[in-house]
């Protein structure tokens, strides 16, 4: 079954906002707007980096120093 692209945004917004609410709740009660912003970012880049590995997109560590003249 084959769901179109209307549902699948559907689907990926339902995701994303029952994450943010998971993500609102372990936040403690004094908790600010950039505490908030703070842990969105964080989780968006966690998020990218997972993507980016499972497609492959890595550098791996000896060239990293190697871009950056650190010993191996």
């Amino acid at each position: 079954m084959q769901m179109d692209a209307q549902a699948v945004f559907e689907l990926v917004m339902e995701n994303i906002k029952e994450e943010a609410r998971k993500l609102i709740d372990r936040l403690p009660e004094n908790s600010t707007w950039d505490d908030l912003m703070y842990q969105i970012y964080v989780r968006q880049t966690v998020e990218a980096g997972l993507a980016d590995s499972k497609a492959g997109k890595v550098t791996s560590v000896q060239e990293v120093r190697r871009k950056f003249g650190l010993p191996e």
